[in-house]
């Protein structure tokens, strides 16, 4: 099980509210408690719109929460300014779904890998060949692609310069925001070789956004559901498959491919739409798409308990079945 002492980074009752043109307002994430332990991958997934991107960002000042605190390291980082939040930065970075967008197009590869490092003072231009292969070595990228620009280079190759410029500042967490959802399968499978490698040889901590449940299970250590910007379970990637209890996580299971190959396997659609977020129903959030919907559900919030050791579910039904 996870040690409490290594616990890198916390969220505590964490909250994005955005306010609308007609004055409503729209909570992207809510009460979100999190806990990312040194050396481990949490991995955050649900649908497209749930706040999992919203909250992430937080993480890395690009938002800020309007309520809850971020606790690195023992200080809440979430409103710092200035100077603190330059030095912050190294220490967290991210990894964007589409490294294109995140790229200068004029500027070189070794260029754009090593921009932090020059930012932050830590090398001189005269140093940046030499730095430029040792990053791409890292990523297993040839040094001649050290004066390729970025159009010139495979998607694949393009997210490993992305990851490379993330470790150049050797953070001690990177944020990857569906880091692999516009790569080829085949190709998604060695990214996901290569961050496990860095993260065993650096120790770095992952938080790694995704909507694909059995995606995300081969290797995140442990694993939140996020629905309507609320976390409804938490528990450790091994096991996705056989301990998860909230009928959300269980729908998003039933609606992707056996990860090993079962086709006998039906695949399930979830039913129906989730809710607009400026119109979060009573109670369960989850509660007009759920099949085990009960009287309590429609009137009153469950609470994220834990179960059993390092799982943690939101629902009043999963938890009187377990008691």
């Amino acid at each position: 099980m996870f040690n409490e002492e290594e616990v890198i980074l916390e969220t505590k009752h964490v909250t994005k509210r955005f306010l609308e043109e007609d004055g409503r307002e729209l909570v992207a994430c809510n009460d979100v408690n999190l806990k990312f332990y040194k050396g481990k991958t949490l991995g955050l997934v649900g649908e497209s719109g749930c706040g999992k991107t919203s909250f992430m960002k937080m993480l890395v000042w690009m938002t800020r929460p309007t309520e809850g605190e971020i606790i690195f390291k023992g200080k809440d980082i979430s409103k710092i300014k200035g100077k603190e939040l330059h030095d912050m930065r190294q220490h967290i970075q991210m990894v964007f779904q589409d490294p294109a967008t995140s790229f200068n197009p004029k500027m070189k590869i070794k260029d754009i890998v090593c921009e932090p490092l020059l930012n932050y003072g830590k090398i001189k231009k005269s140093d940046v060949e030499k730095e430029a292969k040792r990053l791409l070595e890292m990523v297993e990228l040839p040094e001649d692609f050290a004066d390729r620009f970025p159009h010139s280079m495979s998607g694949g190759q393009r997210q490993r310069v992305a990851i490379a410029r993330a470790l150049a500042l050797e953070p001690e967490i990177i944020i990857m925001d569906e880091a692999t959802s516009a790569l080829d399968v085949s190709v998604q499978k060695t990214i996901i070789e290569l961050i496990t490698k860095l993260q065993r040889e650096k120790g770095i901590t992952i938080g790694f956004i995704c909507h694909d449940l059995g995606f995300i299970q081969s290797f995140s250590h442990q694993v939140a559901v996020m629905y309507l910007g609320n976390i409804v379970e938490v528990l450790p990637g091994e096991d996705i498959a056989t301990k998860s209890v909230h009928p959300y996580s269980k729908a998003l299971l039933g609606s992707i491919f056996d990860t090993n190959m079962d086709f006998s396997k039906k695949i399930e659609s979830i039913e129906g739409d989730p809710p607009s977020p400026l119109d979060v129903p009573e109670g369960c959030p989850f509660r007009d798409r759920c099949p085990d919907c009960g009287d309590d559900c429609g009137c009153v919030k469950p609470e994220l308990k834990e179960i059993e050791p390092g799982h943690l579910v939101a629902c009043h039904c999963a938890c009187n079945n377990e008691h």
